[in-house]
């Protein structure tokens, strides 16, 4: 059968192209400071600039003060005199001032720690710092201080790197087709894909390539932080055992298998030396 030039899939070559040029200029590119010591990553992806970040901090909010509010009347949240509480907010807070280096905006965020009760093996960070944890990967796994702090790392590190903000740009684009152009230009109302892809905060699949992502800055802001980043080692060989043959929901699609823990191993040398200069001071 022969394909009709007029076809809708046709009429768009020409605005992905479009799309394309105006999402790879340079005025565009995120790119992460050069001369740094640590892990490098390179630059932020393009495609979260398609969503302010400004309302996906303040979906994430909402969402995160609702799921609250819901733990609360279940006689789930853990209270502030809580001892697990106290020392994951302890964590957090030799953590968060190494944010900034990552993602300016991290210094005016809202940071947030809480617990809650659940055999959940799961931790995240939302858009804004709005970190919770469950008890049961506190429980299942007897994490230590290092490695909850590789996991509060990793989960901050989808927070600073707009890992999520990221998704909802790509869902954007695919979603509202030949409109994106008229709202990155200013010429629409892009609130309203945020409104649409919001509800995805929570429960938000990140790809491989974020999670690897994650694991290297966190692991890094580990490392600043005095807690040692080789416990991201012992951590993800705890999560293997935990899973069974079958990912965790803290890994969502993606266990953490012999590469990620070899990726996690050949960037230590990146990062022991700001381990060791963090126990210096």
């Amino acid at each position: 059968m022969t394909h009709s030039t007029s076809c809708l899939c046709c009429r768009r070559r020409p605005l992905l192209r479009g799309m394309a040029l105006l999402l790879l200029s340079p005025g565009l590119v995120l790119a992460q400071g050069t001369g740094r010591d640590g892990v490098a990553v390179g630059g932020n992806s393009v495609f979260s600039r398609l969503v302010p970040a400004d309302t996906v901090e303040q979906s994430a909010a909402e969402q995160y003060a609702q799921m609250l509010q819901q733990a609360a009347a279940k006689n789930a949240l853990g209270g502030k005199n809580h001892p697990q509480v106290k020392r994951l907010r302890a964590i957090a807070q030799r953590i968060i001032p190494h944010a900034v280096g990552w993602n300016p905006r991290a210094a005016s965020w809202r940071w947030e720690v809480n617990l809650i009760g659940s055999q959940q093996i799961n931790a995240f960070c939302m858009p804004g710092g709005k970190i919770a944890f469950y008890s049961g990967i506190l429980d299942q796994l007897k994490l230590t201080d290092a490695e909850v702090a590789n996991v509060m790392g990793h989960e901050v590190a989808h927070a600073l790197r707009e890992h999520a903000r990221e998704r909802m740009g790509k869902n954007a684009a695919t979603g509202i087709g030949a409109n994106l152009l008229s709202n990155v230009l200013g010429l629409g109302q892009l609130g309203q894909t945020v409104t649409s892809y919001g509800a995805q905060l929570l429960t938000l699949q990140f790809s491989r390539s974020d999670e690897s992502e994650a694991d290297l800055v966190g692991m890094e802001l580990a490392a600043r932080a005095g807690f040692d980043p080789r416990a991201g080692v012992t951590l993800w060989q705890k999560m293997a055992a935990a899973s069974k043959g079958a990912p965790p929901q803290w890994l969502s699609t993606h266990p953490s298998g012999n590469t990620r823990i070899a990726d996690i191993q050949a960037n230590l040398p990146k990062v022991l030396p700001l381990y060791a200069r963090s126990q210096n001071k």
